[in-house]
């Protein structure tokens, strides 16, 4: 079980699981990684199970043949859940999620092959358990993370080329934002505002800045503002949109409206987009929206955006990066980023060739 073995043959695979990460920013980071599996495996059934808050990411995914959602809970319901699997006859699961709970589905499913990281005292579970990389082994950014999986795994001889990771199916979700936006009397152009981060308040840019830096986009572009997020976030962006109005630019907050594949349609027609380090920053990124991200407690080289159209801004604090949940002190690290930079990236970013399905927003 502790060894790394042999390539796996495709022409053995017919059908293929993979598990999917739990957080939409990572399901975003393990597309390369999906994409690679089916390059290897073309002739296998590509089924990926994904919990319902992100299965939304894999919707216009092309490498992907069908999408199963996995809604149990308590372990009675898990175990259930397993064994109905089992009626599906994989031949093998890649498990891009590292919890003993991705394993444990696999092994009460019967799949022969249980491809995953060493991680989670899950590893007597797993036919090939793979020793997860150290710093310094693979490139930082989380894509990598889950690409040395598979090339340790003897599935890829190498990382493809992955520079900036992008949605499939864009322009088609482009279209199905703009028609229910406008059936909300809302034309565009947009400017995408995401003030909240699922980790904790450490990630979170002033609510007060973000309104600030979206009104001044707002004046300058002729542009409405757009605000996402959860239902939990919903007060939050109450606050900026509310600072938003009261510079006189109109303003509509969406928490807690929409599903992710309603937010990435409605994001996808933004002009611009602003936000922390959170899911909907990847899904904005993704799109191939110009996105300025602010980022503080967390490590913009491992899970930033990715691409030319994407811009971190971040300023220097000898804490920063900490990873903590809350600061301890006087987060400082986004107290110091002022609305005037990111207003400033935004436009610069503006400068850049607009992605194709958005030039009729932008227009």
């Amino acid at each position: 079980m502790g060894r790394n073995p042999s390539a796996l043959n495709p022409s053995s695979v017919s059908k293929v699981m993979v598990r999917a990460t739990n957080w939409v920013g990572d399901a975003v980071m393990s597309l390369p990684a999906i994409r690679a599996v089916r390059e290897r495996l073309a002739r296998a059934e590509l089924v990926v199970v994904a919990r319902p808050w992100v299965a939304g990411v894999y919707g216009r995914e092309t490498a992907i043949d069908r999408i199963i959602s996995y809604e149990a809970r308590g372990w009675r319901e898990r175990i259930g859940f397993g064994l109905e699997l089992a009626r599906e006859n994989f031949d093998c699961a890649i498990l891009l999620q590292n919890a003993f709970d991705a394993a444990a589905m696999a092994w009460l499913a019967g799949i022969p092959e249980r491809i995953g990281y060493r991680r989670d005292g899950r590893g007597w579970l797993l036919t090939r358990a793979i020793t997860p990389p150290q710093p310094g082994e693979v490139p930082r950014h989380e894509r990598f993370y889950y690409l040395e999986l598979l090339r340790r795994a003897g599935l890829i001889e190498g990382f493809p080329e992955c520079g900036a990771i992008r949605l499939e199916g864009v322009e088609a979700a482009a279209a199905a934002g703009r028609e229910g936006l406008a059936l909300l009397g809302l034309h565009g152009p947009f400017i995408g505002v995401s003030p909240g981060a699922a980790y904790g308040n450490a990630k979170r840019w002033l609510p007060e800045r973000f309104a600030e830096a979206a009104a001044r986009l707002g004046k300058e572009l002729g542009a409405g503002v757009l605000l996402f997020g959860s239902a939990a976030e919903r007060g939050l962006a109450d606050a900026v949109a509310g600072g938003v109005r009261a510079a006189g630019v109109e303003a509509r907050n969406f928490c807690g409206e929409t599903s992710l594949a309603g937010y990435l349609e409605f994001a996808a027609n933004c002009r611009v987009f602003l936000t922390n380090d959170s899911g909907a920053m990847h899904i904005a990124s993704a799109l191939g929206i110009p996105t300025v991200a602010v980022f503080g407690a967390t490590d913009d080289t491992t899970t930033g955006p990715t691409g030319a159209l994407a811009r971190v801004v971040r300023e220097h604090a000898e804490c920063s990066p900490c990873l903590l949940r809350e600061c301890p002190i006087d987060h400082r690290c986004m107290t110091a980023v002022t609305a005037e930079r990111v207003v400033r990236e935004a436009l610069e970013l503006l400068e850049e060739p607009a992605p194709s399905w958005t030039r009729e927003a932008r227009s």
